[in-house]
């Protein structure tokens, strides 16, 4: 066992969550990231839970739980390793150091897993049977059924297993990050030396096996255990203990030029392969001879052990929630066109010159609004240019087409491709290459930050001279995750807009240092000034008798500049409401603190990804106050080592659903959880005297009321046309 590891098992560790904060001075004021993550992912395992969900989107949120666990533990868990490893202690503002918070987390993922565990085999297996879906066991097949898996595992599995036996002759295999592995124990007939070996359940395209077009299955791991026989003829099977490996991916390095920085990516992506195990999850009630053989060769510690009665890896039930079987799902949502977009062929340059267009994702379409705006931009010979920054991107993306056809048709075409976002390396290693094989100038990025903007920019000729149109937006180009991730997106050709867009392309893919922008906020150079400005406006907005007032929606909250910017306008007497989707770790309703800061976080069919920043700046009609969208969180990543933008939306229609948005999430009814003051949440249920759902919109929640409204507006519009 871990030297590190022993001393933490013998005494919990006070949680900072759990101290109420003295004064504006107090660490605890600031509730610890990690813990505060965890809370998050809570909320994401209750709506497995939650019966008002369809029961195959009950088993998805499980799916995304499971997930969600595997990044915090590459992510954030292997961090915490890497500075116990340095002997790195944990900054001024944090009272635990990393082995504590190690304890605390994996008190929180014990009771977390154990109640995913029960959910689905208490709540969701038994539910699933009676609508005649079964993810079996090998011992409730019939006697066809086996046969039938045999024959399937013969036929497709068997020839590709290779099991590694480990003895003197034979070290222990590498065990790749993620991946589910059967140990097995084993001896040859009248021996009594027991011998290990390894079974890698093999990654393929399903990790369940399905009875023809039955709703019947059962997992892949499963079938291999039940037929070791054919991959060990002649020995006898002492014991078999499915296990999984998490590997720490948190391996960033510090960046020089763009030409080192590719190599660099490529260098850490094989790094992230071999990098240290910092999760070992195990079947129940494990042998304690291959435990103790697996900690020892894997250098695991007892507290880097997860033991769980139920799946190892949570991703193998999408496929029983991929099930189509509408009337266990969540009723099918076609975004609508959005309004001006809805004839394919209108000309979208002629009507952002109208006026600026707010799309609001995934309630009005993509492909109509954002797609089709860089698809035009590619076939319109009046157009120059056209510049970009891609963060993430889905595999089938249409950017990299209409890009690589502008390019080729003789435009300049310049691409900001992030090689450092996480995960996602190696695809965008991919983008860039055939990018640049179509001539593309693709840049890397500014040294020493990461490009998380998502801004496009298009210059075209025209009559009266040159004109520049852009798009700004909350969320990535990604066609796929913009049919789930809710974001908001800005087409605009605001003159002062799209100068200063040009000069942050300028500053992204050059060695231009502008530090002023026009009405941009800008990462690094000027956002968060700007921000803790607007907030302390409204705290001396507040000391003059006038009320000061802040709403923002983000995804998460945690640069400690800005907390206490908030702290300091609540105790001025500024109203502040924080809708926070992820982790927040400022405290709301402490006496003398934060009595005026409510945070409250929306879950549920969409993921809430769009920023939003409103303040009050004294105005009677909340329209005449200040409105931006952009892509950074209040985080310090994001306001200081990160490049982003956020714009202001000034035409008061698109400021009305601005405000819209931000009141149905603050009345939400069925998808709002209200944060404690100790970190923890409860989600808000409608009064007693509530009458039903019909006369109560907030009862349906926010993103059923958004749907609707999309409807009602696409409606409207259409019949308004006909008329004309």
């Amino acid at each position: 066992m871990s030297e590190l590891t022993r001393p933490m098992n013998e005494k919990r560790p006070t949680s900072p969550n759990e101290i109420v904060p003295v004064g504006p001075d107090d660490p605890a004021r600031f509730l610890n990231r990690d813990l505060q993550w965890l809370e998050f992912n809570n909320r994401v395992l209750a709506q497995a839970l939650d019966s008002r969900n369809p029961l195959l989107e009950r088993v998805r949120f499980l799916a995304i739980f499971g997930s969600n666990l595997d990044e915090f533990f590459m992510k954030r868990v292997g961090g915490l390793r890497r500075q116990i490893d340095a002997g790195v202690g944990s900054p001024p503002w944090e009272p635990l150091s990393p082995q504590e918070q190690l304890v605390l987390i994996r008190e929180r993922v014990l009771q977390q897993t154990a109640l995913a565990t029960r959910t689905f085999r208490e709540l969701l297996l038994p539910q699933l049977k009676r609508e005649s879906i079964d993810l079996l066991r090998w011992h409730e097949l019939s006697d066809a059924e086996r046969v039938d898996a045999e024959r399937w595992y013969r036929r497709n599995i068997f020839p590709i297993l290779t099991p590694l036996a480990v003895d003197p002759g034979h070290r222990f295999p590498f065990i790749s990050n993620m991946s589910v592995s059967l140990g097995v124990l084993l001896r040859r007939p009248g021996e009594s030396e027991a011998l290990f070996a390894r079974v890698k359940v093999p990654e393929l395209g399903g990790k369940l096996f399905r009875f023809g077009s039955t709703r019947r299955f059962i997992s892949l791991q499963d079938i291999i255990a039940n037929n070791l026989d054919d991959l060990f003829p002649g020995m006898e099977i002492l014991e078999v203990l499915p296990f999984r490996v998490t590997r720490n991916a948190e391996t960033e390095r510090d960046n020089e030029d763009a030409e080192d920085l590719l190599e660099q990516i490529q260098q850490q992506l094989r790094e992230r392969r071999f990098a240290r195990v910092v999760r070992l999850e195990v079947g129940a009630r494990p042998n304690d001879r291959i435990m103790r053989f697996l900690e020892e060769e894997l250098q695991l510690g007892e507290d880097d052990l997860y033991e769980t009665d139920g799946t190892l890896d949570w991703g193998a039930v999408n496929e029983i929630a991929d099930l189509d079987v509408p009337e266990m799902r969540w009723p099918k949502w076609t975004p609508v066109a959005p309004f001006g977009l809805e004839d394919d062929n209108s000309d979208i340059f002629a009507l952002i010159r109208e006026g600026d267009i707010v799309v609001h994702h995934p309630y009005e379409s993509f492909d109509h609004s954002v797609e089709r705006f860089i698809e035009a931009a590619a076939a319109d010979p009046k157009v120059l240019a056209i510049k970009q920054a891609l963060y993430r991107t889905s595999g089938d993306s249409p950017f990299i087409p209409s890009l690589i056809r502008a390019a080729e048709s003789g435009k300049q075409v310049a691409v900001l491709v992030e090689l450092r976002a996480r995960f996602d390396e190696a695809r965008n290693i991919l983008w860039a290459r055939k990018l640049e094989d179509a001539g593309v100038h693709v840049a890397y990025g500014v040294v020493g930050y990461k490009t998380h903007t998502k801004v496009a920019l298009v210059v075209r000729q025209e009559q009266g001279g040159i004109r520049s149109y852009a798009h700004i937006g909350t969320g990535n180009y990604n066609s796929k995750t913009a049919r789930l991730y809710e974001d908001i997106g800005l087409l605009t050709c605001d003159a002062a807009i799209t100068e200063d867009l040009i000069g942050l392309f300028n500053y992204m893919t050059g060695r231009s240092r502008q530090t002023e922008y026009q009405k941009l906020l800008v990462a690094p150079v000027a956002m968060k000034r700007r921000f803790i400005e607007f907030i302390d406006r409204e705290a001396e907005i507040s000391r003059a008798g006038k009320p000061g007032r802040i709403i923002v929606k983000m995804n998460q909250l945690e640069d400690r500049s800005v907390t206490d910017a908030l702290y300091n306008a609540s105790m001025a007497g500024v109203e502040i409401d924080l809708i926070v989707r992820g982790f927040c770790c400022i405290r709301p309703g402490v006496s003398g603190l934060s009595e005026n800061i409510r945070v409250s976080s929306t879950i549920g069919r969409f993921l809430e990804h769009s920023r939003i920043f409103w303040f009050g700046n004294g105005q009677a009609d909340p329209l005449d106050g200040d409105f931006y969208i952009g892509s950074a969180d209040w985080m310090y990543r994001n306001l200081n080592t990160r490049v982003e933008c956020a714009a202001p939306i000034e035409a008061r229609r698109h400021r009305e659903r601005l405000w819209e948005v931000l009141q149905f999430h603050l009345t939400d009814l069925r998808q709002r959880w209200e944060m404690m003051s100790d970190g923890s949440y409860a989600l808000c249920h409608a009064p007693p005297q509530a009458s039903g759902h019909a006369e109560n919109p907030e009862m349906q929640g926010t993103h059923q009321r958004l749907m609707r409204l999309a409807h009602e507006r696409h409606a409207r519009a259409r019949a308004e046309r006909f008329e004309s």
